[in-house]
C-alpha cells in the first residue's frame, strides 16, 4: 500500500502525529496486500474548526483507492488519537467488507437439480 498524502487542517502535523498514523496503517496494509496494482491511501487529519474548545471537533479521514472501488471512512472524536484510531477501524472494516464480496463473486454456486 502507498501512501499518497498525509495532511493536517486547521492544526500543525507533528512528526509524532505523522509516526502514529503510519503506525495505524499496518493493519490495513496487511489486508490490501492482494490488490495488483498498489492500493493507495490518502489521509486527512485535523480539527473542524479552531473555535471550538468542547465537544467532538477533532476527525480524521482515510481514502483509499483499491482496483475497481473507493473506500471512504470520516471519523470525529474529542481527542485526535481516538478520531485517528476510529477512523483506521471503519476502514479496515470496509476493506473486510469488500474482500468478502469479491471471495463471493467468485465462488461457483452449484445447483442440485443442474449438472
Amino acid at each position: 500500500m502507498r501512501l499518497i498524502s498525509l495532511k493536517a487542517t486547521n492544526m500543525e502535523l507533528t512528526d509524532a502525529i505523522s509516526a502514529y498514523v503510519e503506525s495505524k496503517l499496518e493493519a490495513i496494509e496487511k489486508l490490501t496486500q492482494d490488490f495488483e496494482p498498489v492500493a493507495e491511501i490518502a489521509i486527512e487529519i485535523g480539527k473542524t474548526s479552531n473555535h471550538h474548545a468542547k465537544g467532538p471537533f477533532f476527525y480524521a479521514e482515510m481514502t483509499l483507492h483499491i482496483p475497481g472501488e473507493v473506500l471512504r471512512a470520516t471519523q470525529l472524536a474529542e481527542d485526535l488519537y481516538e478520531s485517528i484510531d476510529l477512523v483506521k477501524d471503519e476502514m479496515r472494516r470496509q476493506v473486510k467488507d469488500y474482500k468478502d464480496i469479491l471471495s463471493d463473486k467468485n465462488q461457483k454456486i452449484e445447483r442440485p437439480d443442474k449438472e
